[in-house]
């Protein structure tokens, strides 16, 4: 099975992916003009052999054009030039939105596309988490400039022109140390990289190396694509490229080592993404329970912050009916819940244990419907959308307002979707 491995013994960047693949055969000329498709203005691509640390690679830069102006005095070896984008100037800060928009919007392929903007949702939803606000409205300071652009969609792209081969990654190393960007100081890992690594449980070492050696570009690509973190096992090599990096380290070269060969598809499927949480799982049986009085618990136990309530009809002994209660809740409101069902319902007692829950990676969107704006819940797994819900206080308030059907909210907003 193709095969690329990323030995990333001295952490990974979008510039350094991209001359890595390069370094692999990836025709330069090939990506520039599937990069062109974007209709994203105002840089200029750098693509040349040079050494670090007496390893020879490819070193490849992206150098924004000035917003007036000289475009033409660039050199053009290996190069080509670009103005400006469509509302002049260069755009340093774009939100995920935009950036989605940009993409979607393009003559890119499908794949190059989905891939493109799950790697920038990746980024997208660690700012958001970091920074306390929706991932459509993170402003990407420094991931959203023209050069990341070009560095995620360019690095898609290359992997499509590598025929999509299967991805491997070498444990993470990181460097230590702190950086300065658009937020303030930070230390390395720094927040976004650090979150965007640990949704997919990646184990991340440090080493002495005081520098950031994983940007959340690079952290992006290899939580996107990469299906393991682990040792060189079982790969045949055919091509070595190397990217090379800015620096010059202490204790070893600022390279990116890719493999690309054959190895034997991996037995086990390939990780998910799902969120993963613990909640505590509260249980009676109730035969004596008066309905009104079982109604009402419901309610009260939603609106103090269960996290659901719900109840079953069961045979009970000596053939009568019941139901039973059942309370999911953090663990650290069990108590409070355990107590709440002994005190307002005819339970003498509880059951309760630790439930594993596996999630959808969540996210609220609004869409646009010729009878108003509808707020859907959209579930990913791996990238892909696996379920779009439209939600019901929302399709309702828009169904009461236009004077239609709830049905007619919700198929529009549906259709709205595949739009």
């Amino acid at each position: 099975m193709k095969t690329l491995y990323l030995d990333i013994f001295s952490g990974i960047s979008g510039d350094m992916f991209l001359g890595a693949m390069i370094d692999l055969g990836v025709d330069a000329t090939a990506l520039e003009a599937e990069l062109a498709k974007l209709n994203l203005d105002g840089y200029q691509l750098h693509v040349g052999r040079k050494t670090k640390s007496n390893i020879e690679g490819v070193k490849f830069d992206v150098h924004l054009l000035p917003t007036k102006g000289d475009e033409h005095s660039h050199e053009h070896s290996h190069s080509h030039s670009h103005s400006h984008d469509a509302n002049g100037g260069h755009s340093h800060e774009r939100t995920f939105s935009d950036i989605r928009s940009l993409i979607n919007g393009s003559a890119l392929s499908d794949w190059v596309k989905e891939k493109s903007v799950a790697v920038f949702r990746r980024v997208a939803e660690a700012e958001g988490k970091v920074h306390g606000m929706p991932p459509d409205e993170v402003h990407f300071h420094e991931v959203g400039a023209v050069d990341s652009i070009v560095d995620i969609v360019g690095g898609c792209i290359a992997l499509e022109l590598l025929g999509k081969p299967r991805v491997l990654a070498a444990p993470v190393t990181e460097g230590t140390g702190w950086v300065d960007c658009a937020h303030g100081r930070f230390p390395v890992p720094t927040a976004a990289t650090l979150e965007i690594l640990s949704v997919r449980g990646v184990t991340v070492n440090q080493c002495d190396e005081p520098h950031e050696l994983v940007t959340p570009t690079g952290a992006a690509l290899l939580a996107e694509f990469a299906e393991s973190f682990e040792l060189m096992r079982g790969v045949t090599p055919d091509r070595i490229g190397y990217g090379l990096g800015t620096r010059d380290m202490n204790t070893r070269p600022n390279v990116l080592r890719a493999v690309l060969g054959q190895a034997e598809a991996a037995t086990e499927a390939k990780p998910l993404d799902w969120e993963r949480d613990t909640v505590t799982v509260i249980e009676t049986n109730l035969d004596d329970i008066n309905a009104e009085h079982l109604g009402h618990f419901v309610e009260t136990a939603l609106q103090v912050g269960a996290l659901d309530v719900f109840h079953t009809s069961i045979q009970m002994k000596k053939n009568r009916p019941g139901v039973l209660l059942t309370v999911l809740c953090a663990e650290a409101d069990a108590d409070r819940f355990s107590e709440m069902i002994l005190r307002e319902t005819t339970a003498l007692g509880v059951r309760r244990h630790a439930a594993d829950r596996r999630k959808l990676r969540r996210e609220v969107v609004t869409v646009e419907t010729p009878l108003g704006q509808v707020r859907v819940k959209l579930g990913r797994l791996n990238g892909e959308l696996v379920q779009a819900a439209p939600e019901y206080e929302s399709c309702r308030e828009v169904a009461a307002k236009a004077d239609v059907p709830l049905k007619a909210v919700y198929a529009a907003a549906q259709k709205a979707l595949k739009n």
